[in-house]
């Protein structure tokens, strides 16, 4: 595996390092001594899928709050998504500032989003399967998130928006906090 750290401290892109011959190819997507040698989560609890069937359905940015925030790691497995963090601590130097990139099976790159993140994804293709595992169990109560479109966080999404739940449109804006 190849990790980039992004400029968001703490979160990476992790690219594949694969091996191929006339079969295809063969790659890790993920190593517990790799990850603890970048100082990244070793322990995942809990694997979950989404399969978002219309190109620009739009999922996020959700984050937890102490003390149930969670690490992901995000994979795209069939389609492709544009994946969104943005520093959800107030003391970083990079506090609610965002970073994103496409993810696909073509691609085969994963993102590492950090405890203390909110994280979302476009889909730019129809039937977009995306796959992660986090480190903590969700808890009601202690989720949170911010508006896709929040002037103050600047993110530009590459389509329109064709899906998004009541409740990620209804996010309240971080001037409103």
């Amino acid at each position: 595996m190849l990790f980039t750290e992004t400029p968001l401290a703490g979160a990476y892109v992790i690219d594949l390092a694969r091996r191929g011959d006339e079969r295809g190819f063969f790659a890790r997507t993920f190593c517990a001594r790799e990850f603890a040698e970048h100082g990244l989560a070793t322990e995942f609890v809990q694997g979950n899928m989404s399969l978002s069937a219309e190109s620009g359905t739009l999922r996020g940015l959700h984050f937890q709050h102490v003390p149930a925030e969670e690490t992901k790691l995000m994979r795209c497995v069939q389609g492709a998504m544009w994946d969104v963090i943005v520093d959800a601590r107030p003391a970083s130097p990079t506090y609610l500032q965002g970073y994103a990139c496409e993810l696909s099976p073509e691609n085969g790159r994963a993102l590492y989003v950090p405890k203390g993140f909110a994280h979302g994804f476009q889909t730019l293709k129809p039937d977009t399967v995306a796959f992660y595992m986090v480190d903590a169990f969700y808890t009601p109560g202690v989720e949170d998130g911010f508006r896709f479109d929040d002037p103050a966080l600047g993110l530009d999404w590459p389509l329109a928006v064709t899906e998004i739940s009541d409740k990620d449109r209804a996010w309240p804006l971080i001037e409103r906090w």
